[in-house]
């Protein structure tokens, strides 16, 4: 079995010689033996202890509370319990720090698609990373009740051509109509735009939205701010209703 000198521990664990002398001094991690010239000797049980102790240290546990912890009868289960309690606060330290980097990358590759950018370009892509997943859940949501109205078009077609019977496609057209509005004013009154000119977030009419040019991600509207007209991108704007 492996001995190990008070520098050797110290090492292994990554504390000072001082750290594991102030430890035998109070009676928390004695060495298993002493050479014949008075030096201290630890065990591979000693390691493992030590690694406790530097652990709870590390969750600022006072010493007296570590000489208490370490005398329990099962010491081992509150030790458990304090690494599993440190094991979901670093996964969530974790998943917070993935959720800012993804936020760093999609605003470095906002920027490396400006040839030019200020703080107003920097602040347009953080308002719309900000809303982004918020749109792509409205918009699946759209995707999902629209699917059975599309469903019933196809089928009011094929009983019209089938049988002749055209009544089924009439009921459709009402209820495409009742959907399409519903489902328009609920869009619109959730999202915003940014004019690229003045860089103002303005909402447009329900009708100027409706009819306008678009692609995805963007509208021809005319800003309400500083009345440029032109292509502006479509944020999140749900937050405040």
């Amino acid at each position: 079995m492996s001995k190990y000198t008070t520098g050797e521990l110290a090492k292994l664990c990554g504390v000072t010689v001082r750290t594991v002398q102030y430890y035998d001094t109070r009676g928390i991690l004695v060495p298993s033996e002493l050479s014949e010239g008075g030096r201290r000797l630890y065990s591979e049980d000693d390691l493992k202890r030590m690694k406790i102790i530097c652990f709870l240290r590390e969750l600022d546990l006072p010493i007296d509370a570590i000489s208490r912890i370490l005398k329990e009868e099962h010491s081992e289960k509150v030790i458990l319990l304090l690494i599993e309690q440190q094991e979901k606060a670093l996964l969530e330290e974790i998943s917070d720090k993935e959720v800012k980097l993804d936020k760093l990358r999609e605003l470095k590759n906002g920027l490396k698609s400006k040839e030019e950018f200020s703080l107003e370009t920097i602040s347009d892509i953080a308002v719309f990373m900000e809303g982004k997943k918020k749109l792509k859940k409205m918009r699946r949501m759209m995707i999902l009740t629209g699917t059975p109205v599309t469903a019933m078009q196809w089928l009011s077609i094929i009983f019209w051509i089938a049988k002749g019977i055209w009544w089924p496609f009439i009921v459709w057209v009402l209820v495409a109509a009742v959907w399409g509005t519903l489902v328009s004013r609920y869009y619109f009154n959730h999202v915003k735009y940014i004019c690229p000119e003045c860089h103002e977030v303005f909402r447009p009419t329900l009708k100027e939205a409706f009819f306008a040019n678009h692609t995805p991600t963007a509208r021809k509207l005319t800003c309400t701010s500083c009345g440029h007209r032109g292509f502006c991108v479509e944020v999140w704007g749900g937050d405040d209703e």
